[in-house]
């Protein structure tokens, strides 16, 4: 804030804080009045540009900084991309038994009877975000797999454990084999959402994929696989026994752009 102007020696003093603008008039007035003394007129120079300074450059900081925010935001926002429309298993095929039962009941996908997986014929998939809402009954067991293949067993692809109650201590939130979670986290017969987020990156010159794991909104951990185990691949969900009854709902991917090496 200026706190006074001397024009000196101008026959009259202006004093007071600046705060809005100074009009064309008032200016060229003041011009006028110290035309003939050049180290007033760099003062009142120096006044004009302080006025204006204190009023264009927060307004075009504000303008710039409200651009970039912009841009990063919308750079950042993935795109969703539903794979189950909640009424047919259109884009879905079973592999395995053929007494395994997957069929949509009440919007759900609901996977019963032996063994099987269900698998997403979209893709395939490198790196993505990807989300679906589940419930396992009481002592049912299944998992979510992604990175597997068109026609997968049990043992092909990275599987995200579904399981509460099971006589597998290793519960939902497991990346099943690498990172086990043995608290239970969401009881059975309650929908809990699942999400994903899986990309493949170098940290400290070293490939690896990292797998970030969340569930039902909190972030459990990120596991970094320097093994690169699965490259890329399929979604699929598991019918792991006669005692296991899996519903999915809400099926979403978001694929992520390449990691550039650094």
């Amino acid at each position: 804030m200026l706190d006074s102007v001397e024009l000196w020696p101008a026959p009259a003093r202006v004093t007071g804080p600046f705060y809005g603008t100074i009009s064309q008039s008032t200016l060229v007035a003041l011009q006028s009045s110290v035309s003939a003394h050049p180290i007033s007129n760099k003062v009142l120079e120096s006044t004009e540009m302080t006025v204006l300074s204190r009023i264009l450059f927060p307004a075009i900081s504000f303008l710039m900084a409200s651009a970039f925010s912009s841009s990063l935001l919308n750079a950042e926002e993935p795109v969703w991309v539903t794979l189950f429309d909640g009424k047919t298993l259109n884009g879905w095929e079973k592999v395995g038994k053929e007494e395994s039962k997957w069929d949509v009941v009440d919007g759900a996908i609901t996977g019963t009877g032996p063994a099987s997986m269900l698998v997403c014929t979209k893709g395939p998939f490198k790196n993505f975000k990807y989300r679906a809402e589940i419930k396992i009954n009481d002592k049912g067991n299944s998992g979510l797999y992604f990175r597997t293949t068109r026609k997968p067993g049990f043992s092909d692809g990275y599987e995200a454990q579904i399981d509460s109650t099971h006589s597998d201590p290793i519960r939902t939130g497991s990346l099943y084999g690498m990172c086990h979670v043995y608290k239970r986290l969401v009881e059975p017969d309650e929908w809990f959402t699942y999400e994903i987020e899986v990309r493949d990156d170098v940290w400290r010159k070293r490939n690896l994929t990292r797998i970030k794991i969340t569930v039902n909104g909190n972030e459990l951990y990120e596991h970094m696989d320097f093994a690169l185990t699965f490259k890329e691949g399929y979604f699929a969900f598991q019918q792991h026994d006669p005692g296991s009854r899996v519903q999915i709902r809400k099926v979403e991917v978001a694929e992520l752009p390449e990691t550039s090496n650094k």
